[in-house]
């Protein structure tokens, strides 16, 4: 079982690598190419559709499997409405990105699409988040339909939009979603989850081998068909992927998203404290308050692939410890998180250069305490 693991992900990544440069050249020859502006950091027109190569990897490595080792991944309903599930609703979204790459759609055409990418799963697979799981008990509630649907198709759409928000630096989306998908990957393993594991590898390696091209200097971008492709998967796989569904809180979806998800939470109040509209594109992302900061390109994106390894890591904790019923465990994370977060903000300044709460409190005991001593 390994070895297929193993060797799908290989499969996936040599894929990738092969159909990357070929992409590269479609994409210039049809014209969907990434002029630079004001909001952009590279200087240099740029293919994109580089999601194209991602999505082609995956689905042929998944599709070659299915004919080897059908029993693999088809062997009940639920892990068959999940594989056609994330084909039919990824291959909707790839081709709302790549139709975006080259024409630039509007706001409303691609969120439309992203919709209509939901209903897909939740109506023609039967995909639902139908439980809640109370992190301080040992007990879920289950949810009835007419907040289940709209809860998944939330969800889905959400997460979907957080991935492509990120998309602003050589690298960086790619790299935080291969993060995510691999925190997944090793709570499958932890769940004895065949399918998803399998799912995950697939997954990554196709993030792996367009990541040869997209890390800076990057040669092609991946696009909408990219990161929306990314963030849709995530965002199924997170949410209904674990056939031991009852053990996994709330908590740790939202942590295995946390960088692209804590990222347009802090773009959300920024605006509101700034009174701009909230879907109002700015430079306040967090990747470009650390530019702002003086780290290069690439340290920028290193930077932020360790704070999305530390979300993986406290997902990891989380869901292990829900599953032994450690529930003091998921209180620690939680408070952790929010300390972490609310540092992080006023040190790099997303949300604003100028309200510190917590910064200036510390210095005030600092203060204080420098005052007490030298006395």
């Amino acid at each position: 079982m390994v070895t297929v693991y193993v060797l799908g992900g290989l499969l996936a990544l040599l894929l990738a690598t092969g159909l990357t440069p070929l992409v590269k050249a479609f994409a210039i020859k049809i014209g969907a190419v990434d002029v630079p502006n004001a909001r952009k950091v590279h200087t240099r027109i740029m293919p994109r559709m580089g999601g194209l190569g991602i999505f082609g990897a995956f689905v042929i490595t998944l599709l070659g499997l299915m004919v080897v080792a059908p029993d693999l991944l088809l062997s009940t309903e639920r892990d068959s409405n999940l594989v056609w599930g994330l084909l039919a609703g990824g291959s909707i979204i790839v081709l709302i990105g790549a139709l975006d790459d080259l024409y630039e759609l509007s706001a409303k055409v691609k969120l439309l699409g992203q919709i209509i990418a939901a209903c897909v799963v939740v109506f023609g697979f039967d995909l639902t988040v139908n439980f809640v799981n109370v992190p301080f008990g040992n007990q879920y509630l289950s949810i009835d339909d007419w907040i289940a649907i709209p809860l998944t198709i939330f969800w889905i759409v959400g997460v979907t939009n957080a991935i492509n928000l990120i998309d602003g630096l050589d690298g960086l989306a790619a790299g935080v979603s291969g993060i995510s998908i691999a925190t997944l990957l090793v709570m499958a393993v932890f769940m004895g989850n065949p399918v998803v594991i399998l799912l995950c590898a697939l997954l990554l390696g196709s993030i792996i081998g367009f990541l040869f091209f997209n890390f800076h200097p990057a040669r092609i971008f991946m696009g909408d068909s990219g990161s929306l492709f990314l963030g849709f998967s995530l965002a199924v796989l997170s949410m209904l992927g674990f056939k031991q569904v009852a053990i996994v809180s709330f908590v740790t979806p939202l942590l295995i998203i946390g960088v692209p998800l804590s990222d347009t939470f802090f773009a959300i109040v920024r605006r509101w404290l700034q009174k701009k509209p909230i879907f109002a594109p700015d430079k306040g992302h967090l990747h470009h308050c650390l530019r702002e900061l003086g780290f290069s390109h690439r340290k920028t994106v290193l930077i932020i692939y360790g704070i999305a390894t530390f979300f993986g890591i406290l997902a990891i904790v989380q869901s292990v410890a829900a599953s032994h019923h450690a529930n003091w465990v998921t209180f620690v994370v939680i408070c952790i998180l929010l300390v972490a977060l609310q540092l992080g903000a006023e040190v790099i300044g997303i949300v604003s250069k100028k309200r510190r709460p917590m910064l200036d409190m510390l210095h005030r005991i600092r203060v204080k305490v420098d005052s007490r001593s030298d006395s």
